[in-house]
């Protein structure tokens, strides 16, 4: 830089020269040789004032003038303001990245979302069966056959006349707009059925063989369909086989796990029973024990209360007139009979549980009442359900339904820290499969069958033989859900 000085105040010299050399040869022609030593002075002080400037004056930076030229094609930037130079960055794109999409992902091609493809003229109906979650599988399967007939379904009538005999129906239970707008994007949901063509149309009535897939459905339905306009499914559980399409079952799990929400009243009040349970202990099982006078007797089952269980249970049984008479004993060595409170607790207990665990226990009237209670209770002293955490005035608008109930005690179920079961119901089901779904929470579900064989000898046996058979409880029984 300082080379660059010298050459600029050299051509200075030079110039300041040539002017003294003309004014000189005028004055010699004008001969006015008495100007000459005022005009030097003034020469002298303008070489100085430049000298002067020329010190005082930033030298040439010529990366700068050079900046000047690319200034409208990059972009200057600077991590560090002391650092004299700095990051060049293109005003626009370069031909490579205007090549690229920058607003699309490349594997978007590969994601298509469902739509609604409804037949105008075609609608389905359901009458659910049985207890709140057989109702439940019925409601899931009606979305899946709705979406494969391509029709609208109307929203399910819940079963009325049943054992229970509640009469809820389905927006008293479930959020219905929440379920109509869930889905909306795959099935068409209307809540009644509306007039066709100008008339009101009564639904014609039929029934599908249980476990009908989706070429089952499509031959049977559309034809149907197609012809009544209207068709409702009578009877309408396990009626879809569990053999379908992958698509067909993720809208399965969207319409069971997503879609099916419980009115608020009963998700509060079921958060308020979740909250008192924490409050008692940091970590609780929830026991689903489906041991019911309508559960033993629908199972054929027998438990050791002589002739007055039997009587109970057979009159009970007359209410089905399909069942058939059963051996009880084939049905316990076959593992269909749901275990007793005590052979629970001493499963928990060999499975490591202390007797200081608090139990939530989900269940309606308990058949034998406190009596068959007892041992459960003598092995795990903190036992809890609803009417022991609740009083009369906050179960009052659910205790006269029995659909409300078993949603509550279904919301504290899903909410615990293990679920166990006695039986291999449809809550089991449901709840082990929700479970699933949610986050693999650890699920107990006995295979009864082998739990037989150890529970038939245990009075010849002392605790520490039964301790010995820890390995088929913990490998058959617990895990995330087996």
């Amino acid at each position: 830089m300082k080379k660059k000085t010298h050459h600029h105040n050299n051509a200075v010299y030079i110039g300041i020269g040539i002017f003294q050399g003309v004014i000189l040869c005028h004055h010699r022609r004008l001969h006015l040789h008495h100007l000459l030593p005022f005009i030097s002075a003034v020469a002298g002080c303008i070489l100085f004032l430049f000298a002067v400037l020329s010190f005082l004056s930033p030298p040439i930076n010529h990366d700068q003038f050079h900046s000047h030229h690319k200034s409208d094609q990059y972009i200057e930037v600077r991590s560090n303001a002391r650092k004299p130079t700095a990051f060049l960055v293109p005003h626009s794109r370069t031909q490579e990245l205007v090549r690229r999409n920058l607003w699309q992902s490349s594997h978007s091609q590969f994601y298509y979302e469902a739509n609604a493809k409804t037949n105008p003229h075609r609608f389905l109906l359901i009458a659910t069966s049985g207890g709140l979650n057989q109702q439940r599988t019925g409601i899931t399967d009606a979305v899946v056959a709705a979406y494969i007939l391509n029709a609208t379904l109307v929203v399910p009538k819940l079963d009325q006349k049943s054992y229970w005999k509640d009469q809820s129906n389905f927006s008293e239970i479930f959020d219905v707009d929440w379920f109509i707008s869930y889905l909306s994007k795959e099935v068409k949901i209307v809540k009644e059925l509306p007039a066709i063509n100008g008339r009101v149309v009564h639904p014609h009535r039929t029934r599908v063989p249980r476990k009908c897939n989706q070429g089952c459905y499509q031959s049977r339905m559309v034809p149907l369909l197609d012809k009544k306009k209207a068709v409702m499914l009578t009877k309408f559980d396990y009626r879809l086989s569990n053999r379908l399409a992958t698509d067909l079952q993720k809208l399965r799990c969207r319409a069971n796990y997503h879609a099916l929400k419980f009115t608020d009243p009963i998700v509060e009040m079921g958060k308020t029973l979740v909250e008192r349970m924490r409050k008692k202990s940091k970590h609780f099982i929830a026991l689903h024990l489906r041991f019911e006078s309508d559960m033993l007797a629908f199972s054929g089952c027998y438990y050791g209360g002589g002739d007055k269980e039997r009587q109970e249970l057979q009159q009970i049984r007359r209410r089905w007139k399909t069942l058939h008479k059963r051996n009880p004993d084939r049905e316990r060595r076959q593992g269909r009979c749901p275990l007793t409170p005590e052979e629970v607790g001493l499963m928990l207990r060999a499975l490591g549980y202390g007797r200081d665990v608090h139990i939530y226990v989900a269940s309606g009237e308990v058949y034998g009442g406190e009596d068959t209670l007892a041992p459960l209770k003598a092995l795990f002293p903190n036992i809890h359900s609803k009417d022991t955490i609740t009083n009369k005035e906050e179960l009052a608008p659910f205790s006269s339904y029995s659909s409300r109930m078993a949603a509550l005690d279904f919301i504290v179920c899903d909410e615990s820290d293990v679920f166990v079961t006695n039986n291999n119901g449809n809550m089991a089901k449901m709840l082990a499969g929700r479970r699933r779904y949610f986050g693999h929470k650890p699920t107990i579900r006995p295979n009864a069958k082998k739990l037989w064989r150890l529970f038939q000898d245990r009075d010849n046996m002392t605790w520490e033989g039964i301790r010995e058979h820890d390995p088929i409880l913990s490998d058959r029984v617990h895990g995330p859900t087996q």
